[in-house]
């Protein structure tokens, strides 16, 4: 008898009746326990966008900021408490464009922002990879800000600048499916509690002006 998490479960024939009469009591408790693990809002997606997304200078570098919204969920926070880190993926990319060809890549980002609990201290611990940096806080607020922001990520050299050309800078950020271990696939196959990606944002500037 096949059950909709896609096992078999296999009763012996000692007596119909009975068999028959336990798997029908079966099967509605087996769909109860599988719905008690969807909560209501699970049916839709994550809608995580980015804001504040804007560019300054240093005396040798553009330098990249925005903020992440709507990126954590409950259910997320729940399983970070539980022993569970959660990925933010970051990508970034610079263009420079051309009036008579395809709008060239010259620069390409990828990294990652780390969050774990530890239990006993009462701690989040938050890797930033573009920073090679680790902060704790006992705050979930600050944890959730130093996930879901990038402040001043030097993406371009000021001397690599053609003062002549347009350049694009599109940026995107997801959540990190290689942070759910095997088993927890298993234990909560509803994985659309976890995902989040944004739509990729572009900024166009003049940064020889």
């Amino acid at each position: 008898m096949a059950f909709p998490d896609g096992h078999n479960w296999y009763f012996m024939k000692t007596d119909s009746n009975i068999s028959e009469r336990f798997s029908s009591l079966l099967l509605p408790i087996l769909l109860c326990l599988l719905l008690n693990l969807i909560p209501a809002h699970s049916a839709y997606a994550q809608k995580a966008s980015i804001t504040d997304f804007t560019v300054s200078n240093s005396k040798s570098q553009i330098l990249l900021y925005l903020t992440v919204t709507d990126c954590f969920t409950g259910e997320m926070e729940d399983a970070i408490h539980n022993g569970i880190p959660a990925t933010f993926t970051f990508y970034v990319e610079i263009y420079r464009q051309r009036s008579r060809w395809p709008d060239r890549k010259i620069k390409k980002y990828e990294f990652n922002h780390i969050i774990e609990y530890d239990s006993l201290k009462k701690e989040y611990k938050v890797r930033r990879e573009e920073k090679n940096d680790y902060k704790m806080t006992s705050s979930l607020g600050d944890a959730k800000l130093l996930m879901s922001e990038i402040n001043g990520f030097a993406v371009l050299p000021l001397e690599e600048i053609d003062p002549k050309s347009f350049y694009i800078i599109r940026v995107k950020a997801k959540l990190a499916r290689k942070t759910l271990p095997l088993y927890f696939h298993y234990l909560i196959p509803f994985t659309s509690l976890w995902d989040f990606e944004t739509e990729w944002y572009d900024l166009k500037l003049n940064l020889g002006q």
